[in-house]
């Protein structure tokens, strides 16, 4: 999980995650929104898949703060930006470490071969998957504060 601060997981729920995450997804695996929600719906509720993005986005948030904006400054932004741009955000850029993500999400759907956790687990892959973490949250953070 996330240790840029306490109140990430508040707001970045898992209903907010999905919303959010759902045109890069539904892009990504060739699927209509709706189906695409749904499926980050569930991967989203492994509790380590979950932790795992929002680290991502902590890593994301902690990047983007400047030496006079706190955290909590930087989430208020993040929270007014959710109510007013969430339904807005577009898709990230396809890339081989945020389709690790999309292996990562499928795997615990049951979608993606079973061999590719252990790809996934190897060095190589969980490098690959880290640095897809972390630019999907980098993503997020730029479309919600634009």
């Amino acid at each position: 999980m996330s240790t840029f601060s306490p109140r990430l997981p508040h707001l970045f729920t898992l209903p907010v995650l999905a919303r959010l995450i759902t045109p890069t997804y539904a892009g990504a695996m060739g699927v209509d929104e709706e189906e695409a929600h749904e499926r980050l719906l569930q991967a989203l509720g492994v509790r380590a898949v979950l932790d795992d993005v929002l680290r991502g986005v902590g890593e994301a948030l902690a990047e983007r703060q400047g030496p006079r904006t706190s955290a909590d400054q930087l989430l208020d932004r993040i929270s007014a930006a959710l109510d007013k741009r969430s339904g807005r955000v577009r898709a990230a850029s396809a890339t081989p470490a945020v389709a690790a993500v999309m292996v990562r999400l499928n795997l615990e759907l049951g979608l993606a071969p079973e061999p590719m956790r252990e790809t996934l687990a190897s060095p190589r892959g969980s490098a690959v998957l880290e640095e897809g973490l972390g630019e999907l949250g980098a993503h997020l953070v730029k479309e919600l504060l634009r």
